[in-house]
């Protein structure tokens, strides 16, 4: 069984359990995804994802295409299989991998944010606000004349902000529509609308049934509180 599949973030709702506890959701369209090779050694399947002209694809990767006979896809990517045996070239993957309770994984590439300073990228304080300083907002010292004389590797300083891969673990799948290829994920999902996203299930988190209730550890109470507590309720009635 493949461990994953390539989707798109449709954006963010909220829906409503039997009690009526409202749960923020991520709306996320999981495929379809086609198999374009399989692997043995170790076992992963490669698959594609995202419709594309063909004039948008270089011609070794559009050969590739032609070779195994399948449509070019934009997005193509390696996933981790348990077993192959089920799956054949040109087969799709959809939604319905995946099933209400199943924890997963989902790396996207985070909101770009452009060139930031110091003060927004890595929350500095600042310097002085009163009108007679000259130093508001900038960067300042960053090194020593003598000692080490240089700047430190990995020296927190203004640049690029965002746009950056990230992964938001355990998250877990609420609703599947099979129908039309959706699944909600409680919680936010890296990027932006309509970004492509990579769901695989959670290694750190098993299944675990919707309905399932967990139980709740009894609360131990100190005798002598409750005796205090008790005694100034009396007083107080007095």
């Amino acid at each position: 069984m493949i461990r994953g599949i390539m989707g798109k973030k449709i954006g963010m709702t909220q829906i409503f359990d039997n009690e009526g506890n409202i749960t923020p959701v991520t709306v996320v369209e999981a495929g379809p995804c086609t198999i374009l090779g399989l692997k043995d050694h170790p076992k992963k399947v490669i698959l594609g994802y995202g419709q594309v002209k063909e004039t948008r694809l270089q011609k070794p990767v559009l050969g590739f295409f032609k070779k195994i006979g399948q449509a070019p896809l934009r997005h193509v990517k390696e996933f981790e299989s348990a077993d192959n045996k089920d799956y054949k070239v040109g087969d799709q993957l959809k939604a319905d991998l995946f099933k209400a309770g199943d924890f997963v994984d989902v790396t996207g590439t985070s909101i770009g944010k452009g060139f930031q300073g110091g003060m927004v990228r890595w929350n500095w304080n600042g310097g002085p606000a009163a009108h007679g300083s000259m130093h508001h907002r900038r960067v300042g010292s960053i090194g020593s004349s003598s000692d080490p004389s240089r700047v430190y590797k990995g020296q927190r300083m203004p640049g690029h902000m965002g746009m950056d891969t990230v992964t938001v673990q355990s998250l877990r799948v609420m609703r599947v529509d099979a129908d039309q290829n959706l699944i909600l994920v409680k919680g936010a999902v890296p990027g932006h609308k309509n970004g492509v996203v990579v769901i695989n299930k959670s290694k750190k988190k098993a299944f675990r049934s919707l309905e399932e209730k967990r139980e709740t550890a009894a609360v131990k109470r100190n005798p002598m509180k409750q005796s205090k507590a008790a005694a100034g309720a009396t007083k107080a009635k007095k």
